[in-house]
Formats: C-alpha cells, structure tokens, sequence
C-alpha cells in the first residue's frame, strides 16, 4: 500500500468471472459478503482477525515451521497452521505503527514500522515527523514463545520502514548475522529524519547471537543521479524504494522502486550495486518483484492509485496497474507482457496488483497474487510473453458498504494463505494439473522477499540432477 496510514475505500464488488476479459455485469457480482471461486480452488477456513487486533487492518505474511505470522496495522499475530484445516490463532500482540510487515528468521521476528511515533515502544502514539524526537524503523521481538512474544530491540531509520526484506549471510557469516534491507522514501524539507533527496535504503546488521545489537550498518544510495522524477502519470516521483525481493542463493535482487525497476547484485550485503534499471510509461508505481526459480525473468507489480483507487475496471484498461513481465537477458531487463486479472471490478471497488509468491512446480512458472478487492489470482507466466490467469478467489461487496481486500496471498507447503484487511487470514486449496506437483515441496521457513530455489524449499534428487 502507497499510504503510510490506512486507506479504506467505499465498498467495491467482485465478480465471478473467469479467464475472459469482459466488462462486468450485475449479473456478474456476487451477493455481499459472498465467497466466490473458481472450481478448481476450495476455501478451506477462514481464520477472523483476533479481538485485539480487530479494528486494524491485516497486512504482510511470513511462515516458519507450523506457523505463521500475519501482519496488522495495530501489531500482529501468531497462527498455529499444523492442521491448516483447523488453523487457530496462538498469540496476538498490540503494537501500532503501519505497515507492520513481518519477516521471521529463528526465534526473531522483525517488523516495518512507517508511521511516525512519540517513541519506539508498543504503546506509542502518532507523532508528526517533522518533530526531531519521533521515532520510526524496524522492532525485532523474541518469538521462542509463541503464546508470548517479546519485544526486544528498535532500530531507527530515515524515513522509517515501509517494507523490510531479510538477506542472511553468506559463508561462514550466514551462521553469524542476517541483514535486513529497509525500503522507504517521501523525504521532505521540513523532516529532520527524511531529508531529500533520500534514494537510498538503510541496511541493519542483525547478530544473530545478540541480536539487541543490531544496528544501521549501511545506508548505500540507489539513485545517486536521481531517480524518475519526470515521467507523466508517476504517482510519487522515485525518492526511494517501496520494496526489495533478494534472491540470496544467486546474489541478486530485485527493487520495485517507485518509478523504477532496478536489478542489484548483492554479493557484499553490506553494497548492493545497482546493474539494470528500466522505466514503463504504464507504471504509476513500481510496489513489488518476484524472480522464477532460475532467475531468468522477473515480475513487478504497479500499484496504481496506490491501493485506494478502483484500477481493475475496464476504462483503465489491461495494461495500467498491471503486472510487467521481464526478461533477465545480459543482464538487463527485457520487456515481455502485461498480465491483469480479466475479472473486470466495479467502478466503486479499490483493486491493485500486490503481494503474492510463486506455486513450487518444477518446470513451470506459477505464482499466486492478491488484488486487494480484486480477491486472488493465480497465475501461469511459464510463456512470459502469454500469461494467463487460471484460478481464483474473491468476495462480493460488504454489507455494511467499507472497501479492504486481500493484501498478500502466498503459497506455502500446500496451501494458499491470504491475509484480507478486515476478514482475517483465508486459507485456500487449488486442485489443479498445473500445480498439483507442488505437494512434493515442503519448506520450514518462507519470507516470501527473501526468495529461495526450489531445490532450498525441499525437492529431492530427482530435481537437483534434472537441472
């Protein structure tokens, strides 16, 4: 989401259409608060948003073990997923600061706090940033306990932390520390902690073995040129990132950089060197990236609107707010296609291309994607220059007329996890030929920024002599 605070719309509808790109009917929209699905994907549960955090809107995901861990606006909580069929709520804890997305390593969680505070600690309250001793950045809590996280260290950044993405180390260090590469951006004159022209990301050096040390190690500037601050449509110029998708085992990455996309190499963690970037005159904001398994293509995301707007209507058309699907040729990234959901929403309905994960399918490229009103979409891009949507979920519109969605929606160990706004955490089940081979994969640990090769995740033999 674009908003450093939340930014709900009047309520949208959905639309129970699949693979066909006509414009939506009444017919079409299904009753309020009507789960709709393709008839290959089944929903399974829907686990509501614990009572603490139930006024606060759901946001990232992360997975460890049996677990995982949802992201909110107000704090977070812990999901026991051993029986996803049963999936319960373990733990929550109350502590506000937007966007609050999460990523795990061990017994440490690590949040990303964008939203200016009068201190670091759980019961802060909003304060301007303009006021010197205002606080935003990164929490990292103790998670050995599931019934009781502890809150441990903060780390302030410039400009707070829209996002975080986990690096580990490499070699030797890999055991020692984890990085942590903060996206953010919007500086102004008037803020002592965000000052322009920023382009930059903070690094934070997390000993593993102290991690109460962890401390900024790092703040490498990305655009020491400047950005794309002139293209026509932009929603904010380039002052920053929104996000970063390592790919560690290859030393790349990924940043979805508002104006640009831009490929790193990332062999010292500590000064990631850009190597490519590339503009779209259809993107109003770069928000996300997901590398395939071998790293030869790389899909962004554009958030136009910034996540409040109605873009998957047929006036915007195919081709805005849509995925854009690279080739890694050389090097550079070389354009291939557009995808968009072809469920045409309502007018009146906030859907954008955000957060989603590859399936684990060996020899294809599948992903699946959440559209906030949009619901979920999964994804066939093995052809990059043909995707093609082939399941999905969504909701009709609410009762009580509020707008929210599904933030992200990842795969994991069988199942599809999709944290919505106000809904809570849907689990879901796709049967289909093109991704049942993924049962073969099993994963312990999945931050969905921090990518992993399939081999990582778990397949035998048989796949690490195929490739």
């Amino acid at each position: 989401m674009f908003s450093k605070r939340p930014a709900l719309v009047v309520a949208g509808v959905a639309i129970a259409l699949v693979a066909t790109a006509l414009p939506a009917m009444s017919s079409d929209i299904p009753p309020a608060d009507t789960v709709v699905t393709s008839p290959n994907v089944t929903h399974v549960l829907n686990v509501p948003k614990p009572e603490a955090l139930a006024g606060t809107i759901n946001t990232d995901l992360a997975f460890q073990g049996d677990y995982a861990y949802v992201g909110n606006y107000g704090g977070f909580s812990i999901v026991d997923i051993k029986n996803p069929k049963k999936a319960k709520v373990v733990s929550s804890v109350v502590c506000p600061g937007a966007q609050m997305d999460v990523s795990v390593y061990g017994d440490l969680l690590f949040s990303a706090v964008d939203s200016s505070r009068n201190n670091d600690s759980c019961s802060s309250t909003g304060q301007s940033a303009t006021i010197k001793e205002s606080w935003e950045g990164v929490r990292i809590f103790d998670i050995s306990d599931k019934a009781n996280p502890r809150y441990i260290k903060s780390v302030e950044t410039n400009c707070g932390s829209h996002t975080l993405t986990l690096v580990p180390g490499k070699g030797s260090d890999k055991r020692r520390n984890v990085y942590l590469y903060v996206s953010s951006y919007s500086p102004g004159a008037t803020l002592p902690d965000c000052q322009p022209p920023h382009d930059k990301i903070s690094i934070i050096k997390v000993p593993l073995r102290d991690p109460e040390a962890a401390a900024v190690a790092a703040t490498p500037v990305v655009f020491p040129d400047g950005g794309n601050e002139t293209q026509p449509g932009l929603l904010v110029p380039t002052s920053g990132c929104h996000d970063i998708t390592v790919y560690a085992e290859k030393d790349m990455a990924a940043g979805a950089c508002m104006g640009d996309g831009v490929l790193f190499d990332i062999r010292d963690r500590l000064d990631p060197k850009v190597t490519a970037r590339t503009t779209d005159p259809n993107f109003a904001f770069w928000h996300s990236a997901t590398f395939t398994n071998d790293a030869r293509t790389v899909l962004f995301t554009d958030e136009l609107g910034g996540g409040g707007a109605a873009t998957c209507n047929e006036a915007i058309g195919p081709n805005r707010g849509a995925d854009a699907i690279y080739r890694i040729h050389r090097g550079q990234l070389i354009f291939q296609s557009y995808f968009k959901i072809p469920r045409h929403q309502a007018d009146s309905e906030n859907c954008v291309a955000h957060n989603g994960s590859l399936i684990p399918v060996k020899g294809k490229d599948i992903m699946v994607q959440a559209w906030y009103m949009g619901g979920v979409s999964f994804l066939d891009f093995s052809n990059p220059a043909r995707p093609e949507e082939f399941g999905y979920f969504e909701r009709g519109p609410k009762a009580d007329g509020s707008g929210g969605g599904v933030w992200s929606a990842y795969y994991y160990n069988g199942y599809v996890y999709a944290a919505d706004f106000d809904n809570g955490l849907d689990i879901l089940k796709i049967n289909d030929r093109r991704t049942n081979g993924a049962a073969r994969v099993h994963s312990d640990l999945l931050n969905v920024q921090t990518q992993q090769s399939y081999r990582e995740w778990g397949w035998g033999r048989d796949y690490a002599a195929s490739e």
